[in-house]
């Protein structure tokens, strides 16, 4: 995020920010401070090709990282494990990355990052603790992963423009055989999690801080490989999310685009797809942007699609026709989302 903000709590294990789950919040201003921009990103991890990029990590997030410098704040998922001990877990893909990750996301301009995913505990037990030390130590929130379900749901809260902002996370997606030690609980580390329709955190998280803040922007990591229409799951969770007073929601996992819209007077984007993660040049799940909004309170406007192309795992801008044809295609992905293009309904008082 570019110029001064205010932290008003930290997803890190503090104190303040548990309370904010917990306690009875303030009321919102009455008058929002001025508009906000927020940048989002899909998918990112530094496997394969991409381990050498974090040698340097203030060029480790390839030519797009303007895009997201450029907003007030900017957000992504982190697919990936923290952490330089541990072991594998026994599933198909395993991912880590050593600390650095987090100067690497701080230094091109991410300002709070998602850990509610379906990798960020790959290499085990270690896999917590070292991500929240080593992002505490960059100085870069994380959401949806802590050491009990209380930090792991709670909110990382800002205040920019005038405005507070709240970020929230959780994962409807994991290997049915870590399920029970990877979710949070508690007295266990691990995700925030939204599984088999139990939504009950997730929707009781973002209820309870709704009243003393301006904007609540919830990131989800949900959907089918490789599937380009919301599944039931992705449509109720949103349903239910932005009936507690979510006014974004924005997702990642299917490696592919999918469609976004307002559902009501609030903003959803189903799939971020990829961002800088390893894949074939050229293929469907090399498509890649960046989604720009403007908040205003309640009041979501203004949705600008910055389309890419990954290039050896690097996200890269495009221009021209090439350009013009990304954002058609992405615009024709709001056909079978249920989404508009404009609000349908003026938002509710904070």
């Amino acid at each position: 995020m570019r110029g001064a903000r205010t932290v008003v709590a930290l997803a890190l294990g503090s104190a303040v920010t548990l309370a904010a789950c917990s306690s009875a919040p303030e009321s919102a201003p009455k008058a929002p401070g001025n508009p906000v921009t927020i940048a989002f990103a899909g998918d990112v991890h530094f496997a394969g090709n991409l381990a050498g990029q974090l040698e340097n990590p203030s060029t480790a997030m390839g030519p797009m990282a303007t895009t997201l410098a450029s907003a007030d704040l900017a957000v992504l998922n982190l697919e990936t494990a923290v952490t330089t001990r541990g072991s594998a877990q026994p599933k198909q893909f395993a991912f880590h990355a050593p600390p650095a990750v987090f100067h690497a996301l701080k230094g091109a301009g991410v300002d709070v990052v998602t850990m509610a995913n379906n990798h960020a505990l790959d290499y085990g037990e270690s896999s917590v603790p070292d991500a929240l030390s080593a992002a505490k130590a960059a100085g870069l929130p994380v959401v949806g992963i802590g050491e009990n379900a209380a930090q792991a749901y709670a909110p990382w809260v800002t205040t920019v423009k005038g405005q507070r902002i709240a970020f929230l996370a959780a994962t409807a997606v994991l290997d049915d055989s870590l399920v029970g030690s990877w979710s949070a609980g508690p007295d266990q580390a691990g995700l925030a999690t939204a599984l088999d329709g139990d939504n009950a955190a997730v929707v009781a998280a973002v209820r309870a801080i709704r009243p003393s803040v301006d904007t609540v922007v919830v990131e989800l990591h949900y959907g089918k490989d490789l599937t380009t229409c919301p599944t039931q799951v992705q449509t109720a969770l949103a349903d239910a999310l932005v009936a507690a007073g979510a006014d974004i929601v924005v997702g990642q996992h299917a490696h592919v685009l999918l469609g976004g819209g307002f559902h009501g007077s609030a903003y959803i984007d189903y799939g971020m797809g990829n961002f800088e993660f390893y894949v074939s040049n050229g293929s469907r799940t090399s498509e890649t942007g960046v989604l720009v909004l403007t908040a205003t309170g309640r009041a979501i406007s203004d949705p600008q699609w910055h389309p890419g192309k990954i290039v050896d795992g690097l996200p890269n801008a495009l221009t021209g026709s090439a350009a013009t044809t990304a954002n058609t295609r992405w615009e024709a992905l709001r056909g079978c989302t249920g989404l508009t293009t404009l609000p349908m309904t003026a938002p509710q008082a904070g």
